[in-house]
């Protein structure tokens, strides 16, 4: 049972997700360094927002305490242990390079009071690293998890720019990651061309899954491919469509028509003789927007040819006055 009035959330590094710790102090505010009590032991983070009521809380994990505000004494705790498991990881490294363990190594990190270390890796396969372990034992003196990390924990952990130009969802915001195949770009109707598929991680983009929904929804309007259209002209396939302009690709024996979604359900739903293309531009009813008509009193003119020569009273307007009779002779050379 949680005994606390109050729990905030807590990320450790700069990137995250952000888990929840119980606390009786509501003056806690975002940034501010505290040590929390986690299942590896005492560890720093820091506080990303302001403590919300116990109340509130939903989950039926139980709150872990907010054990204080970060020390000074704390902050050189965390700043030594940082610098160790520098060390800790170029060990590791080099003695999985020894037995030769495909393995990726990304960070490592100590608790706050050094006794555990937890040291990261990626890997494409299951990993046997019993041996590595007895290997590192003595020298680094602490308990040691190795813990295997998917190319998307990855990418969120490390961070960067994705194709769009803006930091990697996964490492701002996206705090888990939903299962994503090649379906989604299908049923969005984009180009299977994997690598601009994916994302920094290598794998599919995230973002494949924001507006698949939507597309989902908006695809039940359009008919299905290969769905055959009959006109005067003769039958035609559905061979795609694109839902955001909703125009539908018709093909036929000779030619490749582009209609409407609006003008596809009225000759689909044509009873008895069909329609022709030529009586949807009959039928069409969309206005035809003209140019009007220059205003007459803004300048004086008027918008007859005539009234728009140059009305300089000291030039001439008539053409044959304005003729380009070359340059002036000089008096020197002139003709006696």
């Amino acid at each position: 049972m949680n005994s606390f009035a109050y729990y905030v959330p807590v990320r450790f590094g700069n990137v995250g997700k952000a888990y929840y710790f119980g606390t009786n102090d509501e003056t806690l505010k975002p940034g501010d360094h505290v040590v929390v009590d986690t299942v590896s032991g005492f560890e720093m983070g820091f506080v990303s927002e302001t403590p919300k009521s116990a109340e509130t809380y939903r989950s039926d994990l139980e709150l872990k305490p907010v054990v204080r505000l970060a020390t000074q004494e704390d902050e050189e705790d965390y700043a030594f242990c940082l610098e160790q498991a520098k060390v800790a990881l170029a060990i590791t490294e080099r003695e999985a390079k020894k037995l030769g363990l495909d393995m990726n190594f990304i960070n490592a990190s100590y608790t706050l009071h050094g006794d555990k270390i937890t040291i990261n890796y990626t890997s494409e396969g299951r990993v046997d690293f019993r041996e590595l372990l007895r290997i590192l034992a003595p020298q680094l003196k602490c308990r040691i998890e190795l813990h295997q990390m998917t190319p998307r924990d990855k990418a969120k952990m490390v961070g960067g720019m994705g194709i769009c130009g803006l930091p990697l969802c996964c490492s701002t915001f996206l705090n888990h990651f939903d299962g994503i195949s090649i379906s989604r770009a299908k049923n969005q109707m984009l180009t299977l061309n994997i690598p601009k598929l994916s994302g920094a991680c290598g794998r599919l983009l995230c973002c494949l899954l924001y507006e698949d929904d939507l597309y989902t929804e908006a695809r039940a309007d359009f008919p299905r491919l290969g769905e055959t259209l009959h006109a005067q002209e003769g039958d035609y396939k559905v061979t795609s469509f694109n839902i955001l302009s909703r125009s539908i690709k018709l093909e036929g024996n000779e030619e490749v028509k582009f209609i409407s979604l609006d003008d596809y359900r009225r000759m689909a739903s044509t009873r008895g003789k069909p329609l022709s293309f030529a009586d949807l531009l009959e039928t069409d009813t969309t206005p035809v927007v003209t140019p009007s008509p220059r205003n007459e009193e803004t300048n004086g003119r008027g918008n007859r040819p005539e009234n728009n020569r140059n009305e300089n009273p000291k030039r001439d307007n008539r053409p044959d006055k304005n003729r380009n009779r070359g340059p002036k002779k000089s008096p020197s050379r002139a003709t006696k």
